[in-house]
């Protein structure tokens, strides 16, 4: 039985290296997928293979981006506990540059969940070096412009009125940088006493140390040789292509983040902005450091998707977003209950204010609810990106904001 239509991405359907080795990715050892993948019904066993597989593939994910969610937050704590006026100052800091810079760089970059997922499928793996590349080109250009915006931080705010498949390496290298930026925050924020800018300082290091590490992993690891064989100057042909992708990813990401922290920013307009400020940071944090779970699981599904369709199974590619929702679901469910019984006690981490603390607690319970269905939208938006859908998620994300 043939191999169902491929759903490719522009990018990899214009290939020249299209249809090399399409037949190699078919897998003789699991059922073919039928002709239409609507009219076939996986069972249980298929499922659960599918879901311990996604499973095997998310928790270093998730594990990873914890681990650099934690740079942020750790700073946070530090800040926190030298009053409640720096720890508003360091939230709305945080806030616009999540907004402004973050966002909108790893929008860009999301678009390689599409092209690499599909070229591995496709069994085209030099090319997942020639689209890494491409990127780079990009969002250094990119973060040029973005430079601009974060040195005049100070006189926009004021002007706005107010007062942030190889994944056991990642998992290392965000271990030893989260080590790392713990002794490097208690250094810089209580030693040298610079206070929030010892903060940020402590961020900009830890994460270019995660940087370093990651690229020198690449350049000698045997493990990339396949996938990066060198500098390659096909890094700047077709940038245009790579940006039709990438302009609705970023779009796709920057209107799913920016709800969460224009929420801080705009809290310093409220009566009482340093109160209402740290608290909305703290919850936030929290709300995004389980969402790193969910994020952990929208990689996991789009991996499987994007390499399903590169290889042209279609079936599989739907099997595994079933899979995905059913894993979100208890997850959301232990979650939740975790945080509600947490929620007593979750803001001493970031403050030693009574008040704080108190709203904190009242805040939780809401929060339990909104990752509980943060984590379906996260595993749908995981899988729209495997099918290169992010024009489509784009206009979707800016209904749902306005």
């Amino acid at each position: 039985m043939d191999p169902p239509p491929l759903s490719l991405s522009p990018a990899i359907t214009g290939s020249p290296l299209e249809n090399c080795h399409r037949e190699a990715m078919y897998d003789s050892t699991r059922p073919p997928p039928p002709a239409s993948a609507d009219s076939y019904s996986f069972g249980i066993k298929e499922l659960m293979k599918e879901g311990k597989q996604q499973i095997g593939l998310a928790i270093p994910l998730i594990i990873v981006n914890m681990l650099l969610h934690f740079v942020q937050v750790i700073s946070l704590m530090f800040v926190g506990h030298l009053g409640e006026l720096q720890l508003s100052s360091a939230s709305m800091a945080t806030s616009f540059a999540a907004v402004t810079g973050f966002s909108v760089l790893l929008g860009m970059v999301s678009a390689l969940e599409t092209l690499c997922g599909q070229a591995y499928g496709a069994k085209q793996c030099q090319m997942l070096g020639v689209y890494t590349q491409r990127a780079v080109v990009v969002v250094l250009a990119l973060s040029i412009g973005l430079a601009v915006v974060w040195y005049n931080t100070g006189f926009i705010l004021v002007g706005l009125g107010f007062t942030q498949n190889i994944v056991l390496p990642m998992m290392v290298t965000s271990a030893v940088t989260g080590a790392f930026h713990v002794l490097l925050c208690w250094l810089l924020v209580f030693k040298l006493e610079f206070g929030s800018r010892g903060a940020a300082l402590a961020n900009a290091a830890s994460y270019w140390i995660n940087v370093v590490l990651l690229a020198l992993y690449v350049c000698f690891s045997t493990a990339c040789k396949k996938c990066f064989t060198g500098f390659s100057r096909e890094a700047f042909r077709d940038i245009v292509g790579f940006l039709k992708l990438a302009v609705p990813s970023a779009l796709m990401i920057c209107l799913e983040y920016w709800s969460f922290e224009l929420v801080v920013l705009l809290s310093g307009l409220l009566p009482n902005p340093t109160l209402e400020t740290s608290v909305l940071s703290i919850s936030l944090n929290t709300c995004w450091m389980v969402y790193m779970i969910s994020v952990g699981l929208g990689g996991a599904v789009s991996t499987r998707v994007a390499n399903e369709l590169g290889a042209g199974n279609a079936a599989y590619a739907r099997l595994a977003v079933i899979a995905a929702a059913s894993i979100a679901a208890s997850e959301g469910a232990v979650i939740a209950v975790i945080t509600v019984l947490v929620r007593n006690v979750w803001g001493k981490l970031y403050s030693k204010e009574k008040e704080v603390i108190v709203y904190v607690g009242r805040i939780l319970p809401l929060l339990a609810l909104s990752n509980f269905l943060d984590g379906f939208q996260c595993v749908l938006s995981g899988a729209a990106r495997g099918c290169g859908w992010q024009t489509l998620c784009a206009v979707v994300n800016l209904g749902l904001t306005m």
